[in-house]
């Protein structure tokens, strides 16, 4: 499998400009106030993109609402007293990391990675089974999960996860978190809803790591 080109376009940080990988561009931003900074999925996009302001490309959004607020999110039905979870991939196959959030303050509860040689639903599917672990240890088998992965959602109702991936030394870790929580799935009893994120009736998901 291919790796698919990812650029990172670095407006404001320790050094801006035009980054391949990740990690080099987290290290430009991380810590440094008021960075900005956005992945684009061609590197004549990410250079023209470079040259404008970046509050043009920051935020815009083209299959989302924006953000709202827990009480707005409640009045359209969202269950507050629930976890949302997402994950960052970058590349295909590339660097993982996924996090999980309580839907109604956006605390970060747990988070997973980075790991390499990852896909983003890998990374899904991982969040979506430390979720219910996380909750089954603490006797919270009535709180819904949220996740915009139709793929990681599948699969955890399947307890397997069907990715096309194949195993190599770069990912060794990767299958064995993926086999850890197939065990766990297939000897757990799961009673959590698993709901669907509604993206575009929502806005970003609370869990989103912002790298879009």
């Amino acid at each position: 499998m291919s790796e698919v080109e990812v650029f990172y376009v670095v407006w404001e940080g320790i050094t801006p400009g035009i980054y391949t990988c990740w990690d080099e561009a987290r290290r430009q931003v991380e810590g440094y106030p008021g960075a900005k900074y956005k992945r684009f999925a061609s590197r004549e996009k990410a250079e023209q993109a470079y040259r404008e302001h970046a509050e043009l490309h920051i935020g815009k959004k083209t299959d989302s609402a924006p953000a709202k607020s827990p009480a707005e999110l409640q009045r359209l039905g969202v269950l507050l007293e629930s976890l949302c979870v997402d994950a960052a991939c970058s590349g295909n196959p590339g660097t993982v990391e996924y996090r999980g959030v309580r839907t109604d303050t956006g605390e970060e509860v747990f988070r997973g990675g980075p790991w390499q040689g990852g896909t983003s639903n890998i990374g899904e599917f991982l969040a979506l089974v430390h979720a219910l672990a996380w909750l089954h240890q603490r006797g919270l088998a009535h709180m819904a999960v949220y996740s915009d992965s139709h793929n990681a959602r599948k699969w955890v109702q399947e307890k397997k996860c069907r990715t096309s991936l194949k195993p190599s030394s770069a990912n060794e870790q990767i299958f064995d978190l993926m086999r850890r929580a197939e065990h766990w799935l297939q000897t757990h009893e799961v009673s959590n809803p698993i709901l669907k994120w509604d993206t575009k009736r929502w806005g970003e998901n609370p869990a989103d790591f912002g790298r879009k």
